[in-house]
């Protein structure tokens, strides 16, 4: 049986408390540019909630399996992140075959852990595979990649979130512009508008993603998720109420063991062995 989707779980040995990983799901249908199907929604939502319920994890890395081997007279396939969704499992359904898929899908269980995530793209990120990332806190991507919502150009909308969170992201204007013409960006343009937050070599891409991620590792466990939780936040109050959300867990915070340490451990000029309470 095929394996859609492929865990790897990277020890962080120098972070506290002991027992920190990061773990990396790789999508894995090469053969089909690791375009999103049933299957892949299924197992990206078993693993949120895997990771929700393990305090050991710290980050979630997710990236797209490379293109594979060619044999001869065969023509290379291109590197993808996710080239949207399984459009095959489009043909012949109505609203009432979709809406329940639509309605529990990976891109809510990847955009509602309270855990960091971040997209490691190389290669085309379109339609569902953009929403994907869009999903993730944080984008890095290759050189080589390419962004895009061309639901448009099936009759249909983005329906992962995509409308919502690139518009947020990017402005108003910039939406309508992405979703409205279906085509795609590439790194240059992506970095410009804050698509990505950062671009690099494919081939230093796994390096630069985990060497970051490493070090979100490193901090108070509590204190990242009370930061992700406050930053998200801003997406859903109004500003004065975002302030004070923003207050009232900054006081909280100093009730915490973990505060104490920080505090401690900067005085001394030494590295933190966070309790994650």
């Amino acid at each position: 049986m095929e394996e859609v989707l492929l865990v790897e779980d990277i020890p962080v040995e120098d972070a506290s408390p002991k027992g920190a990983i990061i773990t990396i799901w790789t999508l894995n249908r090469p053969n089909k540019l690791n375009a999103l199907n049933n299957k892949i929604h299924e197992e990206i939502k078993k693993e949120c909630i895997r990771v929700e319920s393990d305090d050991n994890v710290r980050v979630v890395i997710i990236r797209g399996a490379p293109p594979p081997p060619v044999q001869e007279s065969e023509k290379q396939k291109p590197s993808s992140f996710a080239a949207g969704a399984d459009i095959s499992e489009f043909e012949g359904k109505n609203s009432d075959d979709v809406r329940p898929f639509f309605e529990d899908n990976a891109w809510e269980a990847v955009w509602n852990l309270s855990k960091p995530t971040i997209a490691m793209v190389d290669g085309f990120a379109l339609g569902g595979g953009t929403e994907l990332a869009l999903s993730c806190d944080i984008r890095f991507a290759s050189e080589k990649s390419k962004f895009g919502q061309p639901e448009i150009n099936l009759g249909l909308i983005p329906g992962g979130g995509g409308t919502q969170r690139l518009c947020r992201l990017l402005g108003y204007g910039k939406a309508m512009e992405i979703i409205l013409s279906g085509n795609m960006i590439g790194t240059d343009e992506a970095l410009k508008i804050g698509l990505v937050n950062a671009v690099c070599k494919s081939e230093e891409l796994a390096e630069y993603t985990i060497y970051f991620a490493k070090e979100i590792a490193k901090k108070s466990p509590h204190t990242i998720k009370v930061a992700k939780r406050v930053i998200r936040a801003s997406l859903d109050l109004p500003f004065t109420e975002g302030v004070l959300a923003e207050r009232s867990e900054f006081v909280a915070l100093f009730d915490t063991e973990d505060k104490e340490i920080g505090v401690k451990a900067f005085l001394e000029r030494k590295d933190p062995l966070w309790r994650g309470e």
